[in-house]
């Protein structure tokens, strides 16, 4: 029987919801149990169940939860949102059951106006892009299909330009930066930042050299940047009070989803107090598919 070190250790990387549930049956019995209750009260429910997971605060060491619950929570956690994320998908691409697939026609479609082959991105020509989201009638299962290779979202040609107009200029650092598509797009147009990735992914994403393999604290630390980007940050992550924490940034740029429960740490953008928050709508409108993104800018007061 592992234990919880051992359990811990093997959590580092991210796991599927099968291979939580194989490893940690009693969990899944909980978690499931969680999410039929939460169920009942619709989203409000939902809501109150995710507040109920999040980490709890450090307090004295004689009342911190030993590892054995730190890996119990860790696993429920997981497990709700990876739940929550896999009945959104179905929901989404309107695929009952089964493989979710493009018909051939949307399916190359999509893929000449978004990549440059296989899953690498490319910056997308809005005007292109509007006449092939409106021809693919299959459009609703695009990002179902891709969110599991850590794609989320996609960056348009005005978007990354006015990103880089933005950061003139500073010492820039994305965190989370994934595969590093969009320091890639930035660096290409002339920005000098670097991405940084803790690489948990690395079972699912091919990460390059020169994403630089950091978790978000050490990055913000090694490179005391003044400008910092992370795009579609999981939802109640820990580590982004890390950037507010750090005296030498000035501006904070998060893309999120435009539902809460999918991405960003709305706790800690409400917590902190050192920076104003405001979101860019012209900015969220330029971050694709439309209407599902919104990009939050924290200037520090």
């Amino acid at each position: 029987m592992a234990s919880p070190s051992d359990d811990l250790e093997w959590l580092r990387r991210d796991r599927d919801l099968d291979e939580l549930q194989q490893r940690f049956p009693q969990e899944w019995e909980r978690a499931r149990s969680r999410l039929l209750t939460a169920s009942g009260a619709g989203r409000r429910g939902y809501d109150r169940l995710m507040a109920e997971l999040r980490p709890a605060p450090q307090g004295p060491r004689d009342r911190a939860p030993s590892k054995a619950q730190q890996v119990s929570a860790l696993v429920q956690r997981r497990m709700v949102r990876l739940a929550l994320q896999s009945a959104s998908d179905r929901s989404e691409s309107g695929v009952a059951e089964g493989a979710i697939r493009f018909r051939r026609f949307d399916g190359a479609l999509l893929q000449r106006v978004l990549f440059v082959g296989g899953l690498v991105r490319k910056p997308v020509r809005l005007p292109v892009f509007r006449v092939a989201w409106r021809l693919a009638a299959q459009r609703d299962r695009l990002l179902p299909l891709v969110r599991q290779q850590g794609i989320y979202c996609f960056y348009s040609a005005p978007f990354v330009r006015r990103l880089v107009r933005m950061m003139a200029g500073s010492r820039a650092v994305e965190i989370g930066a994934g595969d590093g598509t969009l320091s890639r797009f930035l660096q290409v147009k002339g920005a000098e930042v670097t991405a940084t990735d803790d690489h948990s992914w690395s079972d699912r994403i091919d990460f390059p050299s020169w994403v630089e393999q950091a978790d978000a604290e050490t990055a913000l630390r090694r490179h005391e940047p003044d400008f910092v980007l992370c795009s579609w940050p999981p939802a109640g992550n820990d580590f982004e009070a890390a950037v507010f924490r750090t005296p030498s940034v000035r501006t904070y740029v998060a893309v999120v989803s435009a539902d809460p429960r999918e991405a960003g740490n709305e706790a800690a953008y409400r917590e902190q107090t050192a920076f104003t928050m405001e979101e860019d709508p012209a900015l969220s409108r330029l971050v694709l598919p439309p209407g599902r993104n919104r990009v939050l800018v924290f200037t520090r007061r």
